[in-house]
């Protein structure tokens, strides 16, 4: 299979780059600029590498780098943003520090090349940047310009060495899908030999090896992460798979049944409940800061399972629904920590199984979903709304307590339901309530109330990297305000939150 090395240089998009060539069929896996060598990038066979951009100026001491041979091994590259001025100086080009920096959307001009092959002349791309190519290296062309950028792009087509100063992977770029395309097809001459059936058939050969004779503890939440990880497993393993669903007291409302009969009832898997609300309830008490609480929660699971494997005796293997999102939010490479997610940074230092399996770690969410479909999981439960591993605990600002929980489940199911009567098919990719920690005063029966606020949130997004707040009608909000403040008696005040993803991240906390 035709694969392209995604090299991370502390870029917030890395993971997108790596989506975009997904979709175009070729398989794409991103590594950090610190974990690979050049004669470990040459062993693995990659048929073309892509530098991401990052936050650093190559001019900088201890700026991420990487050995200049890699131009050198008959491998297409191209470098996007800082890949691109990396590539430049270490090949003997010039890059400075601009006297006013480009951001946004910008009027780029392309030559006639085959990184640009079918882009028209002039187009609208995304711009990030203060340092810029001045001068580009020896063998090198310019062949792109903006009005700020004498050096948008540069080529040196004998080589096979392309870069660009613009973002092609985000959408804003007009014609980024069509150049990304030319860098795979066209420059690296790669197949499209990347789907989800593959993915699946290769899934099981690894893991039906790799576990032979051993045990397999699946954490399963009943989400569609860690569902769609049950049923991959459990066609590699089979019966030596044992998932363990822990009932926090921070689900959903009925969520704790449906997962049970779901997994148990109709697909026959070995399943597990255990009940641990008071446990969880008892170490989250206290507790405000939103990182203490997903690591207090990503270790008291770990000691749930644990706990569970001596119970069923001998459990080599711990397998996670962990997904691509989830890595790069807890800080990947040299990429910054958004958040630590419950599966990855909240991890314990220590943990008494053999290793953690994780079969969805490199995929993005539109992918799981694709996998659990081909797997035969129900589409109801395939497209259910995503649902953080902690749970409710990351939608309750503040301290945790029962009587919270017990608010917040109530009022979310309210909105949901409304939220899917209105917007049927239409509905946003996930949609939630918060209950913050401020309350407000309110007349509630010709008196005085003092309850709390909820927030309501709701974005559209293809793959949960960036995401648009949802524009529900404002009768559904209508009727779920005021079925949430009669029937939820605690809570006297809706709002709604209208911020996208970037600057706010999807979840609250």
């Amino acid at each position: 299979m035709d694969k392209i090395l995604v090299l991370d240089f502390g870029g917030q998009y890395d993971m997108l780059i790596a989506r975009r060539v997904r979709e175009r069929g070729v398989y794409a896996e991103v590594v950090p600029f610190n974990k690979i060598t050049t004669a470990e990038i040459v062993s693995r066979g990659y048929t073309g590498i892509i530098f991401t951009g990052g936050p650093n100026s190559v001019y900088e001491a201890g700026s991420p780098s990487f050995s200049k041979d890699i131009l050198e091994i008959g491998v297409p590259i191209l470098g996007i943003c800082y890949g691109m001025q990396l590539m430049s100086y270490l090949a003997g080009g010039k890059v400075v520090n601009a006297a006013e920096g480009e951001y946004g959307k910008v009027n780029v001009t392309v030559s006639s090349t085959p990184l640009f092959k079918d882009v028209p002349k002039e187009s609208i791309a995304w711009m990030s940047h203060r340092d810029y190519v001045a001068k580009a290296p020896e063998g090198f062309e310019v062949i792109a310009t903006t009005d700020k950028c004498p050096t948008a792009a540069i080529g040196n087509a004998a080589k096979k060495l392309y870069g660009v100063q613009f973002h092609p992977e985000v959408t804003h770029t007009a014609f980024g899908g069509k150049m990304l395309e030319n860098f795979l097809f066209e420059v690296c001459k790669c197949k499209q030999d990347w789907n989800m059936e593959s993915f699946i058939e290769s899934s099981v050969k690894k893991f039906r090896d790799k576990c032979a004779g051993k045990k397999v503890l699946l954490a399963l939440s009943g989400g569609v992460d860690s569902s769609v990880a049950a049923a991959l497993m459990h066609k590699a393993v089979g019966d030596d798979l044992i998932c363990v669903f822990v009932d926090h007291g921070l689900l959903r409302k009925g969520e704790g049944d449906l997962v049970e009969n779901t997994f148990k009832g109709k697909f026959g898997m070995n399943l597990v409940r255990v009940n641990a609300e008071d446990r969880f309830l008892k170490k989250l008490a206290g507790v405000v800061e939103p990182e203490k609480k997903r690591k207090i929660i990503g270790e008291e699971f770990i000691r749930v399972f644990e706990e569970q494997g001596r119970i069923l005796g001998k459990v080599d293997y711990l397998c996670q629904g962990t997904i691509y999102p989830d890595v790069i939010e807890s800080g990947k490479g040299d990429a910054s920590t958004i958040k630590s997610h419950h599966n990855v940074g909240g991890l314990p230092s220590v943990i008494d199984f053999e290793e953690i399996v994780e079969p969805l770690r490199d995929l993005f969410k539109d992918e799981v979903r694709q996998v659990g479909l081909k797997l035969g999981l129900p589409p109801d439960l395939v497209w259910r709304q995503p649902f953080p591993g902690p749970g409710l605990a990351v939608r309750i600002i503040g301290e945790i307590t029962k009587e919270k929980a017990d608010l917040l489940r109530e009022a979310d199911a309210i909105f949901r339901e409304e939220v899917k009567a209105a917007m049927k098919e239409n509905a946003p990719n996930q949609y939630f309530a918060v209950l913050t920690d401020t309350r407000s005063v309110g007349v509630m029966g010709d008196a005085r109330s003092y309850g709390y606020v909820l927030a309501l949130r709701a974005v559209t997004t293809d793959d949960f990297m960036t995401a648009d707040w949802t524009r529900i009608p404002y009768e559904a909000l209508e009727k779920a305000s005021n079925r949430i403040t009669s029937e939820v008696r605690g809570i006297n005040r809706v709002v709604y939150d209208v911020t996208s993803k970037p600057p706010a991240t999807v979840e609250w906390e």
